[in-house]
């Protein structure tokens, strides 16, 4: 194909009077010209993957991808694809058309005790541990499983349980196990630290014990979570009960590593994949793997992905699933998000278990302590309540700041006070991360700082205190950070430093403490009334009903006229 440099083409053409050979240089030059007006314009994606570059990259040579003038906030944008522009390279499957074996899905047999059990005591269990059971299976909800000799769990999960400390099931695992034992699927609503990890692993697993795993043929369960950091907690605790007790095999997948040693683990067979959309996706892609074995689908924190943006993902990785799978879904919270998507990959009669509201509420088990302060005071304010915590011993604290920068900044400051500390954000690398996270877990290290990148999903036994040095965007974010503490029943305390500027969230906050039966500081009511005065004004402004300082010279005044004026006034 002749091809021709921008810069010649802009060159001009000879006229006819020149000789032959220079109109056939004329001719080719014109051609060049239709062609570079018609050309796709330079690829605006960044860092694409050679497998993702033919199919995002619009320009000649789309394994060459450049960078054409995006801005640091478009850059994280561009890296994720439109979702017209997801997995253009995978095949649509025909599951109609295909013969896959079939597959058992119920391995529940209520004990002679939970069948005895009233439905008087059923209700009464429900009602104290505030269970509400809807959906169109709620007809057939299994009753409740109240103790661990009641499970029908192999005898080799006895010692994991005594190890755990793990003497009944929580209200979440009472619950969902059965439902999820008898092959059902559900939508599960329920707060952080609730056991709901537990409430799948060992279903799921009880699920893979009793298929046939032919080689090559993908995972039989997958679990997508929205980060990298609840994908190794999920992996570490389907570990210790899958391979424990009942010989199972896994692997983590999730981008920041490099994904060549994931694809071969799952090339040679495992009987669970725990993984992150957008990188189970790319491996997806590459063909190397398939999830037509598949047939034990989690949606993990299903909200929390939404919200990341992983919903194109989500529904390419579920379009490459058996539509006879059962799905298991958990969420924090119930948005309209999450009901279409429940709606959508759910079978009609599914069964939801909420265990709380499905309103944003904190957990019960969690101190509320609130700072109001000024921005200046900030720093002071987190020496002295690290000081006054590391009096009663080092507990396990974790701090919150809102940007990388001020994770940087902090760290040196406690270090530099003789505070053991350590730090995460997504700037590190993985390895970095996960050393931290290590540190802080074993308790070499007792104070984490971070950004909200290990607020979800970040599972740490005995996290004794969380601060909100820097108080986040939403109150849903405040939520889920303090959720951090006060897991399994265990009792914490979160600490927030609230400055004026956050009056905006202070009516949100205020919800919060008050549904979970919390003290309200007076300065924080105080910056409600402050947030609505300032609301009304600009709202007068608005309507132009407040014309102060607004008044302009026409465009003809003279300065000779207003000081005339103004020497009339002495």
């Amino acid at each position: 194909m002749f091809q021709v440099r921008a810069d010649v083409a802009t060159k001009r053409a000879p006229s006819s009077n020149e000789p032959s050979g220079m109109r056939e240089v004329a001719g080719k030059v014109k051609t060049a010209r239709r062609r570079l007006r018609s050309a796709p314009k330079p690829c605006e994606f960044i860092e694409c993957m050679p497998t993702q570059a033919s199919r995002l990259c619009t320009s000649r040579r789309p394994r060459r991808c450049c960078v054409v003038g995006l801005t640091s906030s478009a850059k994280a944008t561009a890296k994720r694809p439109l979702a017209a522009e997801i997995s253009a390279n995978m095949r649509v499957l025909a599951f109609d058309s295909l013969k896959l074996p079939p597959f058992e899905k119920n391995f529940y047999a209520e004990s002679e005790v939970t069948a005895a059990r009233s439905e008087e005591d059923v209700s009464a269990f429900r009602a104290e541990h505030e269970i509400t059971v809807q959906g169109h299976g709620r007809d057939r909800v299994p009753k409740p499983i109240l103790t661990l000799e009641e499970c029908n769990f192999p005898p080799e999960c006895r010692p994991l349980f005594e190890r755990k400390n793990i003497t009944q099931p929580s209200p979440i695992q009472a619950q969902a196990w059965p439902i999820v034992m008898s092959g059902s699927d559900l939508v599960g609503i329920a707060q952080t630290g609730s056991g709901k990890t537990l409430a799948y692993v060992l279903p799921a697993a009880i699920h893979m014990s009793h298929q046939q795993r032919p080689r090559g043929e993908g995972p039989i369960s997958v679990v997508l979570a929205p980060t990298r950091e609840l994908v190794q907690q999920i992996s570490q605790v389907a570990y210790e009960w899958c391979e424990g007790a009942f010989g199972l095999t896994g692997t983590p997948v999730y981008g920041g590593v490099s994904k060549g040693p994931q694809i071969e683990r799952l090339r040679r067979g495992v009987h669970m994949c725990v993984a992150t959309p957008g990188r189970l996706l790319d491996i997806l892609e590459t063909g190397a793997v398939n999830l037509l074995r598949c047939t034990f689908l989690v949606l993990d924190e299903a909200d929390r992905m939404l919200d990341m943006g992983f919903e194109p993902q989500i529904r390419k990785i579920i379009e490459q699933i058996r539509p006879d799978r059962q799905t298991v879904m958990w969420s924090a919270t119930w948005p309209a998000e999450v009901r279409s998507l429940a709606q959508e990959f759910l079978i009609p009669d599914h069964m939801q278990v909420t265990v709380g509201s499905t309103e944003l509420c904190a957990n019960h088990n969690i101190k509320q302590v609130v700072h109001v302060c000024d921005e200046f005071e900030k720093e002071n304010k987190l020496l002295g309540i690290l000081q006054d915590i590391m009096e009663e011993g080092e507990q396990r604290t974790l701090i919150f700041v809102a940007r990388k920068s001020s994770v940087v900044h902090l760290l040196q400051k406690l270090q530099s006070k003789g505070f053991r500390a350590v730090a995460t954000h997504g700037d590190l690398s993985q390895s970095k991360r996960d050393i931290a996270l290590d540190r802080f877990r074993s308790g070499a290290t007792p104070i984490m700082v971070a950004t909200d990148v290990a607020a979800r999903g970040l599972d740490v036994s005995d996290v004794k205190y969380v601060i909100n040095y820097d108080y986040p965007d939403t109150s849903e974010g405040y939520v889920h950070r303090i959720g951090r503490t006060g897991r399994s029943d265990r009792e914490g305390t979160s600490i927030t430093l609230f400055t004026p500027d956050n009056a905006a969230q202070a009516k949100q906050l205020i919800a919060v403490l008050q549904e979970a039966g919390q003290d309200v500081p007076e300065e924080l009511q105080q910056l409600v009334n402050l947030h609505v005065s300032q609301q009304a004004i600009v709202r007068r402004m608005k309507k132009g009903k407040h014309q102060q300082g607004s008044w302009k010279r026409p465009r003809h005044y003279r300065y000779e006229n207003e000081v005339a004026e103004t020497r009339g006034w002495g």
